[in-house]
């Protein structure tokens, strides 16, 4: 099993100070999160996201994606490629980020691209009800 998955931090976001809901009281892993459920991580990705267009201005996959996934850690390339063609919106599309399908789309193809398992949408929806 992936780290993200056994987190419940399908697109590993990395420990930082936000204090997200859903944290497991244990958080055994030194870098990544670790949620009590997916469905936690997967609305704590939502919200990041979100907040990528909200807070930072950045409105298009790519931004979104060279963002999460920078190059002196991935292969930011790919990992765009990999979310255009799972959700078959092109790079420069800017989603709707109150549009629940469109966002739920793009998390399970980036999960899909941290974990190389397909995500359950269901856990995914379930996060997306959580917001």
């Amino acid at each position: 099993m992936s780290r993200g998955l056994r987190n419940n931090n399908p697109l590993n976001i990395r420990k930082n100070n936000t204090k997200w809901q859903g944290l497991a009281k244990e958080q055994k892993d030194k870098a990544f999160f670790t949620f009590v459920a997916p469905e936690w991580g997967y609305r704590a990705a939502l919200r990041t996201l979100q907040n990528y267009k909200r807070v930072h201005g950045l409105t298009t996959i790519r931004q979104w994606v060279s963002r999460w996934a920078p190059p002196c850690e991935n292969d930011t390339e790919a990992y765009i490629r990999v979310v255009c063609q799972r959700t078959g919106m092109p790079e420069s599309a800017e989603p709707n980020i109150a549009n629940k399908v469109v966002m739920c789309n793009i998390v399970a193809a980036m999960s899909y691209m941290e974990n190389g398992k397909v995500a359950v949408m269901e856990d995914i929806y379930k996060g997306w009800d959580l917001l």
